[in-house]
């Protein structure tokens, strides 16, 4: 979960502050990191739960780290940050702080094998960093998130109507898949498909990344409607 350290304080994303117990950050130096809340691969759900509650549980956040990968205040180029950041580090002695490995690759197989390596392991991909670019807090073409997809189909069975710009068009499409498992879409729709909602029984293209402990696709975005398979053709 991605979290800011303004100084004094951790802070999602979305500019909340996230009320980490006071031994958790002992140690944090004064000026700002950029980097991710982790509890392991797969546990995304116990560590939203962990993180977003209002009075911490030392137990849940002991097994919690600060990845960090970045220095928002620096002026300087990534590499020089990098350098900076990996001596700050070290230099806290905080085991809960840890710096995020980083590496330059010497060619395009080798970025395929660790893309490969990463999916395997269940990670999501890879974020692909230009040495000499400047921190910005905002996705651009210095900063690319790698990361292949996986696809899948389901039947749609239910409408969500849209709000705001959606009013009075589709906001998300609830369906089913094979194991009898309900979920929504709700992103990737064209404004065309979002006024011209596909039929409820539809069989439904999506694709994700990776999924929860109950089998629920993550991110699931629309792909197409799919046509329906032909019926099988009796054995003589």
């Amino acid at each position: 979960m991605r979290a800011y350290w303004d100084g004094a304080r951790l802070i999602s994303r979305g500019g909340h502050e996230i009320r980490a117990p006071a031994w958790f950050t002992v140690g944090f130096p004064p000026e700002p990191l950029d980097g991710e809340l982790w509890m392991g691969r797969g546990r995304f759900e116990a560590l939203s739960g962990t993180v977003r509650r209002l009075v911490p549980v030392d137990a849940a956040w002991r097994e919690v780290r600060y990845l960090v990968f970045d220095l928002p205040g620096s002026v300087v180029p990534l590499g020089e940050r990098l350098t900076r950041l990996r001596g700050l580090v070290a230099a806290m002695g905080n085991p809960w702080l840890g710096g995020l490995e980083q590496v330059r690759l010497p060619h395009q197989g080798a970025l395929v094998a660790m893309l490969g390596a990463v999916v395997r392991a269940s990670g999501e991909g890879l974020m692909l960093h230009r040495d000499g670019s400047l921190y910005r807090g905002v996705r651009t073409s210095d900063l690319l998130k790698l990361k292949p997809y996986q696809d899948a189909q389901a039947r749609g069975v239910g409408r969500i109507a849209g709000q705001g710009r959606f009013l009075g068009m589709l906001g998300a499409l609830e369906v089913e898949d094979g194991q009898r498992r309900h979920f929504r879409i709700g992103s990737c729709f064209t404004d065309a498909v979002r006024r011209d909602t596909p039929p409820l029984g539809s069989l439904v293209a999506f694709k994700y990344r990776g999924r929860t402990e109950e089998g629920i696709p993550c991110f699931a975005s629309f792909l197409r409607v799919d046509p329906e398979p032909p019926d099988p053709v009796p054995e003589r």
